[in-house]
């Protein structure tokens, strides 16, 4: 054995390998560092570790059986001492090796610093807020040496936006045992929430609840007004839980699964997906500590320094939501064998309001064929047959503002929303959500795009079309032109010179044009720089403000008018005249009218007002969070409040009888909130049957697809619904929606609000 040693040291064979071992370890953490920065798959680095290894014994046999000699590589048993070429000194070898070791012994504790932060990071760290890719505010997270956590965490959206300020403390499971947070909410009313379990009794207080009950076990509680990291709270402790499951308090059950990994820059993020806290499972990113990070293509919350991340997180994360809706989609459209036949239906005419019994409808493929008396049509022998029993079969409905996202597809289609206007979006994944409801691979409408073009400043809009000038404003509108949306969307920050510039071009790209008034500028002004149509009924109050109130891109746009809606009776000729004013110009009006009602009930814990029949039947944390948002009414302002809303009623109902066109539309959650805008229509005093045409036939004309759409006729798609009830006498029977039909296919509401964790009618208690 020791002349083994010997030989070795002889042909140099230790001093080659430890030459190698620091060199590799070098290039090992140099590929550490580069290879994420260049997004490199994470097999990568294991590979470079089996190659640098193989090659180490390669070396250590090239080493012991060759020599270096002026004539080049010969084999050690062929050559005498004194050919070999002298290596270096023993100085210059060991100031080589200890270089090389030092620098690759800095890039290891650069990568350990990075990626534990020394806890620095994970303990305390400040997160960036983006929406829409633009920054908006920031959430800072600092532990204790006690480890009581405290976390800061609020953002500028428009003028509006959270604020909170909480700290808790965790028990060895990582569950919360205390918990307290304050601050305002998204609208600014304040927000006070409390939580501990003392005594084997967990207590909460918060603006709309207050209980407690004995815990036994772990138990998870989720404040109402959270900030962000509280969520990487609730996934840390659920990956510590017996089979990743926790009860949550006040009530449910939330689970967690892992989904994959993605490298970006430096850092991993594995992706989760947490059930139970909304109608389908909510993604999570951790990296190695546990850090979490949340992005969609609306609101992102990441690591400071993640920013760049943000795109390859939010890619990988609609795959598996794409995965996941596909599924859904694919299980509950079914697909008629042959033609469709619905027989014995109660027909609604939106263009004669007139209702026609025992008739009959043929589908085939997507379209309608054939409409006509039960006696009249005989279906084909492979035809599938649905009894519609004297059911109500009318067109489907029209959302015409919403903002879809997550379910927002399915929630339509299952309260019989078959077309719907998107009126503001990203630019990206929504056309890809868009492509997947027309392909079937998820549920939703038919949607016609509406591009938004806001200025710049504070108050900008959610998106990145935001201009200055005219040739940029011109941009986007041959942006938008060139992808296939069918309006522009004017935000209240553009300037009002840019107005008919926007307009003018649109209008001859084939584009209409509406939005928000912008600051500065009357509603009348607005529609004679070009306007076609204009969003929310609030606008058409402020127009009467005008010159008082200007600055119309801050909360004013919602307070003024709750202080002031009253003053604004139809008789007032400022009033007639501009009604008549948007009649005369053909102005259409999207009210979003159920907003205002739950702004202006003066009480941001109640249910959203519309929906007190519908929350209950939905899963506990979403049941939650459906809140009014109201606004906080000072005590001199409570009169005002309180008729601002019947004031705003009474203007809508003024509005439609003057003869100018209606067209409803929600900007909340999406179906349920839109039967209730329509009942609110009839609120106001439009005939029902009148109301069911403002969400049919209307919307189909205001957008030019009325050859398509809007009425059940041969030759139309065959998208329909049938209604156990008659709305045209009780508006309200348009909750009774018992089959939605978009396309052919055929979809149970029942089915999908099961899929989604609603409970059906029937079984509500």
């Amino acid at each position: 054995m020791n002349n083994f040693f010997t030989e070795l040291k002889r042909r140099h064979v230790d001093k080659v390998a430890l030459v190698y071992a620091v060199v590799s370890w070098l290039l090992f953490e140099l590929a550490w560092i580069l290879l994420p920065t260049f997004d490199a798959p994470e097999w990568m680095l294991p590979a470079v570790a089996v190659i640098l290894g193989l090659g180490f014994i390669i070396t250590v046999i090239i080493s012991w059986s060759f020599e270096m000699t002026p004539e080049g590589m010969k084999r050690t048993a062929d050559v005498t001492a004194g050919e070999i070429l002298p290596y270096w000194s023993k100085r210059k070898f060991a100031a080589f090796v200890i270089g090389v070791a030092v620098i690759a012994f800095g890039l290891l504790a650069y990568q350990l610093l990075r990626s534990t932060g020394g806890q620095l990071s994970a303990n305390n760290r400040t997160d960036k807020i983006l929406i829409q890719g633009n920054p908006a505010g920031t959430q800072t997270v600092e532990v204790q040496p006690d480890g009581t956590a405290r976390a800061e965490y609020s953002y500028n959206d428009r003028g509006r936006g959270d604020h909170i300020t909480a700290s808790w403390k965790l028990d060895n499971a990582g569950a919360p045992i205390e918990y307290d947070g304050h601050g305002n909410d998204y609208m600014k009313a304040p927000v006070e929430e409390h939580f501990e379990i003392k005594d084997g009794r967990a207590s909460w207080k918060n603006r709309s609840e207050q209980g407690e009950q004995a815990v036994s076990g772990e138990a998870f509680y989720l404040p109402m007004n959270a900030p962000p990291e509280f969520f990487g709270v609730l996934a840390r402790a659920l990956l510590k839980a017996p089979n990743h499951k926790l009860p949550l308090l006040p009530a449910g059950d939330a689970t967690i699964e892992k989904e994959g990994k993605i490298t970006s820059g430096n850092t991993e993020f594995t992706q989760y997906r947490i059930t139970g806290l909304g109608f389908s499972p909510q993604p999570i990113w951790l990296d190695r500590n546990g850090t979490p990070a949340s992005v969609s293509s609306w609101f992102s919350v990441v690591p400071d320094g993640s920013e760049s991340s943000i795109s390859r997180l939010r890619d990988a994360q609609q795959k598996t939501d794409a995965a996941w809706s596909e599924r859904i989609a694919r299980a509950f459209a079914h697909v008629p064998r042959g033609d469709l036949v619905i027989r014995n239906a109660r027909l609604f005419d939106p263009r004669d309001l007139s209702v026609t019994p025992a008739t009959s409808v043929v589908v085939s493929g997507e379209r309608i064929v054939r409409v006509g008396p039960d006696t009249d049509v005989k279906p084909s022998a492979n035809a599938e047959i649905i009894d519609a029993n004297g059911r109500f079969l009318m067109p489907g409905l029209w959302d015409n503002h919403q903002h879809f996202a997550d379910n927002d597809g399915a929630l339509d289609l299952a309260n019989g929303v078959t077309s719907a206007r998107d009126m503001a979006n990203d630019t990206d994944t929504f056309l890809e959500r868009v492509a997947r409801f027309d392909n079937g691979s998820e549920l939703g409408p038919r949607v016609l795009k509406a591009g938004i073009i806001d200025g710049t400043g504070e108050f900008a809009g959610p998106t990145k079309m935001r201009v200055d000038t005219g040739d940029q404003a011109i941009q986007d509108v041959d942006w938008y032109a060139d992808h296939g949306y069918a309006q522009i969307k004017i935000y209240s920050s553009i300037k009002p010179e840019l107005v008919p510039i926007i307009a003018d071009h649109a209008h001859a790209r084939g584009l209409r044009v509406s939005g928000h008034v912008p600051a500065f500028m009357s509603a009348r002004q607005f529609v004679e720089g070009g306007a076609d149509e204009i969003q929310h009924l609030n606008f058409i109050v402020l127009n009467f403000l005008f010159p008082d109130v200007k600055e119309t891109r801050n909360r004013d746009r919602f307070i003024k008018v709750a202080e002031r809606a009253q003053e604004f009776t139809a008789d007032k000729p400022e009033v007639r005249d501009f009604i008549s004013f948007l009649a005369q110009h053909h102005t259409v009006l999207d009210p979003t009218i159920g907003v205002f009602e739950g702004l202006f009930c003066g009480n941001p814990s109640a249910i959203t007002p519309g929906l007190e029949e519908i929350v209950p039947r939905f899963p506990p944390q979403v049941r939650r969070a459906m809140l009014s948002g109201a606004l906080e009414v000072p005590p001199d302002k409570q009169a005002a409040y309180h008729e601002a809303f019947p004031a705003m009623l009474r203007l809508l109902k003024a509005i439609h009888d003057a003869g100018v066109t209606i067209i409803p539309g929600t900007d909340a959650l999406s179906g349920y909130t839109l039967h209730h805008e329509l009942e609110l229509y009839a609120r106001s005093g439009i005939a029902p049957a009148e109301v069911l045409r403002m969400a049919t036939w209307t919307p189909a004309l205001v957008m030019g697809v009325d050859k398509d759409r809007g009425v059940i006729a041969a030759g139309k798609l065959a998208d329909m619904i049938l209604v156990d009830g008659d709305p045209t006498k009780n508006i309200r029977d348009i909750d009774k929606i018992t089959t939605v039909i978009k396309g052919g296919k055929v979809y149970g509401p029942t089915e999908i609000e099961k899929a989604l964790g609603i409970t059906s009618r029937e079984a509500q208690p």
